[in-house]
């Protein structure tokens, strides 16, 4: 893999990116980063984000780098090529896409956005299409990238969508390992960033809407955040809609101005909002554990799916249904039969998703990811629903530098439904995560709720499930299978919400 300058000017160019291109000498380019400490001879380096000082340039030219992409110039720095740009995170998706020699255009994939749901619909969706394709159907979600059928191939994720030279290294990896499909998650961090510019889907998911990830750091107001999520359906050949979402007539507006009516297909739960739905889906059955459900086409065009009947899902959750049903659609348009996907769906676990321990004398205890106010409020009205008498107990806190907004939605949420709130620590970051917890707790109606600080997770945990009672019920919230605690910049091990659960019953049972 390599490329040649010329092309990249002629690539940036074309893009409208390139601002001035200074060629001291011309070369082949054999690597790119944007990690000056992973510079390798003849290296591209890209000189990326809002603290970047001219030092980690300096280091990469001595680290072999022969050309450094910038949307300043740095004068001092002499015996380099120097590619300046307007928009370097635009111009590294574009020339990370070439070096790697653009995998997607060898993956048949299939993108899901929105606020909750994402990567639930992504495991189904991969579920199926394993069986289908014989495992050769990668996944990049915010749990797991999955790159091949080997143990090595499978790797905990940092990002819900990576930087584009890390998105494009691994496309680039499932490929050579025999990969045909991808399924994946697209935050709108990775619009908002750049991470994805340029990239084309076979089939875009817009699964809902909620304010969320709405902070300093992050989107400055829910219009933004809006914007961001629907570049997917303009980067989507196919688009599928949940017409029950928020704001649905600006997410079908959205998809209408670049995707053909043909090419648009809409799914709604039976009540909801079945007008013009391809799809509508009813739950038969739903027990805490599992759901039974019927798929019904409305449509010529989804009628030729052959997609319609009954299917079971090993999750609790009427939230859960809907992901399972986009999981259906997805696979169906990708060509996975009805048999095919009602067999192979019934086999999906995923992660930390209502993963379930009961117990003797302390009730049930879930985990799950749930985290804002969207997901919590699924998850509890759902146990609510389903457990009218049974106490909820909630474990849960916010993560810091990040997502500021969520803070409000929980103690929101857990005023509605929860009767016990454990607020405590998850990925506080470079903030005090009791300054966090007591953010949450002042949007908390304490008449309703009892609440408890404790800052130590594997307390707040271990307290919690202790002082319930057989009928009650346990919500671990957040992290699900999560094996660190970021803090101050390092990933702290930790041994996981279902371990530390696991390990609590055990000793007290």
């Amino acid at each position: 893999m390599s490329l040649i300058l010329n092309g990249c000017i002629l690539l940036l160019k074309e893009h409208h990116l390139l601002t001035k291109a200074d060629i001291v000498f011309d070369n082949e380019i054999t690597a790119v980063t944007y990690d000056s400490r992973q510079v390798k001879k003849d290296g591209m380096f890209f000189c990326k984000g809002t603290h970047f000082e001219e030092k980690y340039l300096r280091e990469a030219q001595q680290n072999g780098a022969s050309t450094y992409v910038s949307e300043q110039e740095y004068p001092d720095i002499k015996g380099m090529n120097a590619l300046i740009v307007n928009d370097v995170q635009k111009a590294m998706a574009l020339l990370g896409a070439a070096f790697y020699d653009y995998p997607q255009n060898q993956l048949f994939i299939i993108a899901f956005t929105g606020t909750k749901g994402k990567t639930t619909s992504a495991y189904f969706t991969q579920g199926i299409l394993q069986a289908y394709t014989n495992k050769k159907t990668a996944l990049f979600s915010t749990i797991d990238r999955i790159l091949g059928t080997q143990p090595k191939q499978r790797f905990k994720s940092s990002l819900t969508t990576p930087e584009s030279l890390d998105l494009f290294k691994e496309m680039r990896q499932a490929v050579d390992n025999g990969m045909t499909h991808l399924v994946m998650e697209v935050s709108s961090q990775a619009y908002k960033r750049n991470r994805v510019y340029g990239l084309q889907y076979d089939i875009g998911f817009f699964l809902n809407i909620t304010p969320d990830h709405i902070g300093p750091n992050e989107h400055p107001d829910f219009a933004d955040y809006l914007h961001c999520k629907l570049q997917l359906l303009v980067n989507s050949n196919i688009c599928v809609l949940n017409s029950d979402s928020d704001h649905f007539l600006e997410i079908y507006q959205a998809a209408q101005a670049t995707t053909p009516a043909n090419k648009i297909y809409l799914f709604a739960r039976q009540g909801g909002n079945e007008s013009n739905a391809d799809f509508i889906y009813h739950s038969e059955e739903s027990t805490l554990v599992q759901s039974r459900l019927n798929l019904q086409s409305q449509t010529t065009k989804a009628q030729k799916l052959l997609l319609d009947g009954q299917y079971e899902i090993n999750l609790a959750g009427d939230f859960n249904e809907t992901n399972a049903i986009a999981a259906i659609i997805g696979a169906g348009l990708a060509g996975v039969p009805y048999q095919l996907a009602k067999t192979a769906i019934t086999d999906v676990h995923i992660p930390g998703r209502m993963e379930t321990i009961k117990t003797k004398k302390h009730g049930t205890v879930y985990i799950d990811y749930a985290h804002n106010y969207g997901s919590m409020k699924a998850l509890l009205s759902f146990l609510q629903r389903k457990e009218p008498q049974s106490k909820i107990i909630v474990v849960v806190g916010s993560t810091g530098n990040k997502g500021v907004s969520r803070r409000a939605g929980f103690g929101k949420a857990l005023s509605e439904y929860a009767d016990e709130a454990y607020l405590t620590t998850d990925d506080p970051g470079f903030e005090d995560p009791q300054k966090i917890a007591a953010e949450i707790d002042q949007h908390i109606d304490h008449e309703r709720v009892q609440v408890q600080i404790i800052l130590n997770r594997q307390k707040a945990i271990a307290t919690a499930i202790a002082k319930s009672n057989p009928g009650d019920l346990v919500v671990l919230a957040g992290k699900g299978e999560d094996a660190y605690q970021k803090v101050r910049g390092i990933d702290t091990p930790y041994p996981n919400d279902f371990n530390v659960a696991q390990q609590v019953i055990n000793e007290l049972e």
